[in-house]
């Protein structure tokens, strides 16, 4: 999960500060968050799809504060505590708060199979998706970056011919939007830097995608896009120090 550069806003803004302002108090399951990062805007859909009481607290990584470490000892965020015991990496935090609250808006189907199907379509964004918007976003020589755009482009090309409705596995809003919306509602940024257009997927995408950035958790969940700019254009010079980052710039996996 990525860490900004230590320069970052301070706090959420927008819809986000509005929601944050409603989870101050102590609560048994302790959100830390960092209002920029994708990683954590999956988390943070997944509470308030499922109503979830929560304590938020913002979390500037780079400054390594002592009790947060102890909650994630690589110092990134999201990260939980509950009940005096630390959960990290978005995607288990995801699981955690569906294993923990079953029957609140349940966000992985009860059948076994299509459950199965969700976390293998879980897994390709996690594995093709993100890394190839991180790809495009950083790269530099105008070359490179249509290959990568089209990279990019396969990859939502080949989820969104498995999109069962308005949502990938029907009707119902499940993990699996979760954990791409993230990348959808940013993809102004290659829009604007690196000549992505949504059409070019198809036009499966281009619907589904409408769909998940009206979300009402995926709009509550984000914050003014005037600092998010300052974080990506770190990004776009391929200048960021976040582990995603470096992660990319060394051929490495994203942590």
């Amino acid at each position: 999960m990525a860490i900004p550069d230590a320069q970052i806003f301070p706090h959420a803004t927008g819809p986000a500060q509005k929601i944050v302002a409603q989870h101050l108090d102590a609560q048994d399951f302790v959100f830390y968050s960092g209002w920029f990062c994708p990683f954590v805007q999956r988390v943070w859909i997944s509470l308030e799809e499922k109503g979830v009481k929560y304590q938020y607290k913002e979390i500037n990584p780079y400054k390594k504060e002592k009790h947060f470490l102890n909650i994630n000892p690589k110092g990134l965020v999201p990260a939980v505590e509950y009940k005096g015991k630390a959960i990290y990496e978005s995607l288990v935090i995801c699981e955690f708060l569906e294993d923990l609250y079953p029957t609140q808006k349940p966000l992985l189907p009860n059948e076994p199979l299509t459950r199965a199907i969700a976390r293998i379509w879980i897994d390709f964004i996690s594995k093709s998706v993100v890394p190839a918007f991180q790809r495009l976003l950083q790269a530099q020589d105008a070359g490179k970056q249509i290959e990568l755009r089209e990279e990019y482009n396969e990859a939502l090309r080949k989820y969104a011919n498995e999109v069962k409705g308005p949502y990938f596995l029907g009707e119902n809003f499940s993990l699996v939007d979760v954990a791409i919306a993230p990348w959808i509602v940013r993809d102004y940024v290659v829009q604007e830097h690196r000549g992505f257009k949504r059409e070019d997927v198809n036009e499966a995408w281009v619907r589904y995608a409408s769909t998940i950035e009206k979300r009402k958790s995926v709009v509550e969940t984000q914050s003014e896009r005037k600092h998010l700019d300052e974080i990506y254009g770190r990004y776009l010079r391929d200048e960021a120090q976040s582990e995603a980052a470096k992660a990319i710039r060394t051929g490495r996996i994203i942590p």
